[in-house]
């Protein structure tokens, strides 16, 4: 499932999109690189569409770095990171919802 992401915090990442995501990890593809073993933070959309929502939802994720793959053709980077917390954020709520 290809979604939408931006970084947050101290990587100048501008933003990327996901390959594959499950509930233990994600691959994403992104302008540049990250080194193994990094702390990430990052955003991830949840159209409204695809959640059977009115307002798109996000999810807030913290994870490791796992795994760098070459630079395609296309000049992005594949990088695999497991998801060590996260939290979901509607359109409408602070701090997430149930």
């Amino acid at each position: 499932m290809h979604l939408p992401l931006r970084f947050l915090g101290e990587h100048a990442i501008p933003s990327g999109s996901t390959a594959n995501i499950s509930a233990a990890g994600v691959y994403l593809f992104v302008q540049g690189g990250l080194a193994v073993d990094s702390a990430i933070e990052f955003e991830i959309t949840l159209p409204a569409e695809s959640i059977g929502s009115t307002h798109d939802a996000h999810l807030h994720c913290h994870g490791r770095v796992v795994r760098c793959d070459a630079k395609g053709e296309d000049g992005r980077t594949g990088v695999a990171c497991m998801i060590e917390r996260y939290e979901i954020e509607r359109a409408g709520e602070e701090g997430g919802g149930d």
